[in-house]
C-alpha cells in the first residue's frame, strides 16, 4: 500500500485508505502528515524532558497547535505546506535536543530522530512508512495511541480558535506535549494508555470551556435567532469553516463594500452572536453541510473563504474562487496569510474579487432558528423543567456531531422524523443539516430542534445536561431523560466523544459506523465501561431509547 489512514469515518471499506484518501488527499500528503506528526512527538518528548529537568527552552505552543490542526481531515491538502512545516519542525527539534545536551541531559532514551533528504521522494516514502500508523505492530497499542492522537488533533483545532481571540491555557499545551510524548513510550501498558485516553477527554472539556469563554467573551452569549437561507441581489462572499475571528475581521473590512457576507455549514452559528448582529450586510446562511459544497459553491458565484477544515477538493469550475487561510490549504487556491501581531488579516484581495462576481444563485428559501447555547437554554430553564414535569416533553435526544457523504446518514433524518412528538432534539455541529430544516414543530413554544451551534458547542449540551442534573437533584447525569445518538466524521468529533466519556455520560450510540481505529479489544472496553454502541434502524433505535 502507498499510504494508510483511518482517522475519519469514511475510511475506505471501513478499514483504512491505502491508495488515496476518500477525503481527496494524496498518498504523498498522507506520508508528509505522518512525518510531521512524528517530529511533533519528538519535539514534545524534548519539551517534557526539559520541563522535568527545569531547563528553559523555546515554547512551540502555537507551532504545535497549528501543525496538528493542518493534519485534521479535510483541512490542508497542500504538499508544500507540509514540507515547510516539517523543515521548521526539524529545526525546532534540533534546537531542543541541543538545549538538553548543553544542560548535561542524556538523550540515550530519546526516540528515533528521523531525518531524510526532502529531495529524494523514494527515501521520504520509506521514512514515512517507518513512522506511520502501521509501524506499531501491536493492534491494541496502535488503537489507543491513535485514539489519543486524534483527540489531540481535536483539542488543537479548538485551541487555535481560542488563541486567535486571545485566550490561552498553558496547562492544555503542557498536556498535549505530555500526551504526544507518551505515544512514543513503549513502557506504557494498555491500562496506562486507556487512562491517557480518558485524560485526553478531560482536556477536551477544558479546551471547549476555554473556547466557549473566548467566543462569548468576544461576541456575547448566543441568542435565539432566525436566520434567512435565501439569496440576496448583491455580490457576496461565502464563509465556511469555523473561525469567528476571521469572520469578524472580514465583516469589518466589508462594511461599505456593497457586498453581502453569507455563512456556510458550521459558520451558521455566527448569526446567533449579538456582536455580529450589528453588521447589516451579514445576509444569512447559504447551503448545507460541508459535503454538498461542490454544487453549492458552484451556484454561489462569488468567492468562498475556507477559514479551517471541511474542504472538499474543489472543481475546476470554481477553484479560482476558493480562498484559504489559517490551517486550511489546497494547491491551486489562493492562501491568505495569517495576521501580523496587533493587525487584522488583509482580506482586500478577496473583497475585490467579490465585487467582480454575480450575486449568488438562490438554491433554497425560508428561515431556520438557532442560538440555543447553554445561557439561552438556562434562561428557558423554568419552561423546560415545567414541560418535563408535566409530561409535555418526555425525552431529549442529543444528536450532535458531523454530517457526511454516506447514504447511511439518511438514518439521522429518518430518526428525527420518526421521533415521538413529545421529544426534543439538542444539536450542535453540521449533523444538524440532516433535520434542522424539517417541519418538526414545537412543544408549548419550545422548538423541537434546539441548535447550540458548532461542533465545539457540544460543550453547551454537556453543560445543559449537568445543569438539568442539578435542577432535578439527581445523583447521576445518566438518570436524566436524555439519550445520545451522535454522528461522527473527523477528529473534532473524537474529542467531543472523549469529553462526554470523561464527564461520565454512558450509553452513547455512535454512527453511522464505529471508528475503524478502534481495535476489537479497545472497542470491547468502551462498550463494557461506557455502553457505547452503534446504530441500527431508526424504528428499532427509537423503540430502544423510548423503552418501548
Amino acid at each position: 500500500m502507498s499510504m494508510f489512514c483511518y482517522q475519519c469515518q469514511e475510511a475506505a471499506k471501513g478499514t483504512g485508505c491505502t491508495v488515496k484518501g476518500v477525503c481527496g488527499k494524496t498518498d504523498t500528503v498522507a506520508g508528509l502528515q505522518d512525518l510531521l506528526i512524528h517530529v511533533l512527538k519528538g519535539i514534545s518528548w524534548c519539551r517534557v524532558k526539559a520541563e522535568a529537568a527545569g531547563v528553559e527552552t523555546e515554547d512551540p505552543a502555537r507551532f504545535l497547535v497549528e501543525s496538528l490542526f493542518t493534519t485534521i481531515t479535510n483541512a490542508n491538502f497542500n504538499e508544500g505546506v507540509f514540507e515547510q512545516r516539517i523543515t521548521e519542525a526539524l529545526v525546532l527539534r534540533s534546537n531542543l535536543r541541543n538545549a538538553l545536551l548543553q544542560a548535561g541531559i542524556s538523550l540515550e532514551d530519546a526516540p528515533s530522530a528521523v531525518t531524510w533528504d526532502p529531495a529524494s521522494r523514494a527515501e521520504y516514502a520509506l521514512k514515512a512508512a517507518s513512522v506511520g500508523i502501521l509501524s506499531q505492530e501491536h493492534e491494541d497499542v496502535r488503537s489507543l495511541r491513535e485514539l489519543v492522537t486524534y483527540g489531540l488533533k481535536g483539542i488543537a483545532a479548538y485551541y487555535e480558535h481560542a488563541d486567535n481571540l486571545g485566550y490561552q491555557n498553558p496547562e492544555i499545551i503542557r498536556f498535549m506535549e505530555r500526551a504526544l510524548a507518551a505515544t512514543l513510550d513503549d513502557s506504557l501498558t494498555l491500562d496506562d494508555l486507556t487512562s491517557l485516553v480518558l485524560e485526553t477527554g478531560k482536556f477536551g472539556v477544558e479546551v471547549m470551556s476555554l473556547l466557549d469563554r473566548a467566543n462569548t467573551g468576544s461576541y456575547g452569549s448566543p441568542e435565539i435567532s432566525t436566520v434567512r437561507i435565501d439569496a440576496g441581489s448583491r455580490p457576496g462572499i461565502l464563509v465556511s469553516g469555523h473561525d469567528l475571528k476571521d469572520m469578524e475581521e472580514l465583516l469589518e473590512q466589508t462594511r461599505d463594500a456593497g457586498i453581502d457576507i453569507y455563512t456556510h455549514s458550521e459558520m451558521l452559528s455566527v448569526n446567533y452572536y449579538p456582536a455580529f448582529k450589528k453588521y447589516t450586510h451579514l445576509y444569512g446562511n447559504y447551503g448545507n453541510a460541508w459535503w454538498k459544497q461542490k454544487e453549492e459553491f458552484a451556484a454561489f458565484n462569488g468567492p468562498i473563504l475556507m477559514t479551517t477544515n471541511c474542504i472538499v477538493p474543489p472543481s475546476d469550475s470554481y477553484r479560482d474562487r476558493v480562498y484559504t487561510t489559517g490551517s486550511a490549504g489546497f494547491a491551486g487556491c489562493t492562501h491568505l496569510p495569517d495576521r501580523k501581531p496587533g493587525e487584522a488579516k488583509d482580506f482586500s484581495l478577496l473583497i475585490e474579487h467579490a465585487k467582480r462576481c454575480a450575486p449568488p444563485k438562490q438554491i433554497e428559501e425560508g428561515e431556520i432558528v438557532g442560538g440555543f447555547a447553554h445561557d439561552q437554554v438556562f434562561a428557558l430553564a423554568d419552561t423546560i423543567v415545567d414541560a418535563v414535569k408535566s409530561g409535555a416533553v418526555r425525552r431529549f435526544f442529543v444528536m450532535a456531531g458531523c454530517d457526511g457523504r454516506m447514504k447511511s446518514r439518511e438514518y439521522y433524518t429518518r430518526f428525527a422524523e420518526k421521533l415521538p412528538k413529545d421529544t426534543v432534539i439538542l444539536t450542535a455541529g453540521c449533523a444538524k443539516y440532516r433535520y434542522n430544516k424539517l417541519p418538526l414543530g414545537d412543544i408549548d413554544g419550545i422548538p423541537r430542534v434546539l441548535d447550540a451551534g458548532q461542533c465545539n458547542d457540544s460543550y453547551s449540551l454537556a453543560v445543559i445536561a449537568l445543569k438539568l442534573k442539578e435542577i432535578f437533584a439527581l445523583a447521576d447525569v445518566n438518570e436524566l431523560p436524555i439519550s445520545y445518538n451522535i454522528a461522527w466524521y473527523e477528529q473534532k468529533a473524537v474529542i467531543v466523544l472523549l469529553a462526554l466519556l470523561y464527564l461520565g455520560v454512558k450509553d452513547i450510540h455512535l454512527g453511522p459506523t464505529l471508528p475503524a481505529f478502534l481495535s476489537p479489544n479497545v472497542a470491547a472496553v468502551l462498550i463494557d465501561r461506557f455502553g457505547i454502541s452503534g446504530i441500527g434502524t431508526a424504528d428499532d433505535d427509537i423503540s430502544l431509547f423510548m423503552g418501548a
